[in-house]
């Protein structure tokens, strides 16, 4: 499994995150699978939220076990100090735990959200606090939408931020606005040493109105192996990247892993010729107002 650091933190990460949202809907027996499969692989990136459904509590029957061997992360979609310290605490008892290695401000992807999270008795405070008291080891920031690296630029300006979680994929890097705001990001965060990792690697667009749904996701993904291959090589390709989150699906997830264990048998040119042929691919949030 190809591992990278994860920025100034100098953990030694699978490219590849575990992304929990996967356990969400699922059995335990379900859930110990697919962690269990992830685990043999090499993976040892688990990166889960409060918000995730019951996927904190079926992480923690094995992720408790095993928590000297991983590094683990979660997120607080709450934006008052009050809120999010009570759900950093929840987030550890559903996962049995006595820390992360990281906490995430989660889905603050406009500057109006990085207004509440950085306010006086905001949500980072929280995080400071227990990060004070040993239950979370450092703080990172996520975000959704064509908003995210500008909005996760100007976080890096207000608070040395360990981690940045954000989108990209192909077609999204074809936005000559998202393609421009996520290079100053990347450059940022290369500065401050800051990790970045990735979300939405393998999307493809928002399900139709009508579309029979075969997968978990809220938005309708990639699932040929070839496509898979070629979304994975592009994020990859950016030797900034710290990691990707796996699609929050479980049946994707081994597709992925294979993808990652081929990382290197196509070339960016291949990887670009399958993916600007895909009819219908666009990007899974609000529609842009230019394409290239």
């Amino acid at each position: 499994m190809l591992k990278r650091r994860i920025g100034r933190l100098g953990y030694e990460g699978s490219v590849v995150m575990f992304g929990a949202a996967s356990l969400g809907n699922v059995t335990q027996e379900e859930a110990d699978e697919s962690i269990s499969f992830a685990r043999a692989h090499g993976v040892n990136h688990f990166d889960t939220a409060a918000s995730y459904g019951d996927a904190e509590l079926r992480m923690g029957p094995i992720i408790s076990g095993i928590r000297s061997d991983i590094f683990l992360a979660t997120k607080t979609g709450e934006r008052t100090k009050a809120k999010a310290k009570e759900e950093i605490y929840r987030s550890m008892e559903r996962m049995k735990v006595d820390s992360v290695d990281l906490l995430q401000l989660h889905a603050v992807g406009t500057i109006e959200e990085l207004d509440r999270c950085t306010e006086k008795g905001g949500a980072l405070e929280a995080a400071l606090e227990a990060k004070d008291e040993g239950i979370v080891k450092n703080i990172g920031i996520t975000g959704h939408g064509h908003q995210a690296p500008a909005t996760h630029l100007e976080a890096l300006r207000r608070f040395p931020f360990a981690t940045v979680l954000l989108p990209l994929n192909y077609y999204m890097y074809s936005l000559p606005e998202y393609r421009a705001d996520f290079d100053a990001l990347m450059e940022e965060a290369g500065k401050q040493d800051a990790a970045v990792r990735v979300i939405k690697a393998v999307a493809k667009a928002p399900w139709g109105e009508n579309q029979k749904r075969n997968y978990a996701t809220w938005y309708e993904p990639f699932d040929q192996q070839e496509v898979i291959d070629a979304c994975v090589h592009f994020v990859l390709s950016f030797p900034g990247i710290a990691g990707f989150a796996s699609a929050g699906d479980i049946h994707l997830f081994p597709k992925i892993v294979d993808a990652v264990e081929r990382f290197g048998s196509m070339n960016d040119e291949e990887a670009a010729r399958i993916l600007s042929a895909i009819s219908g691919y666009t990007s899974v949030f609000e529609s842009p107002t230019s394409i290239a």
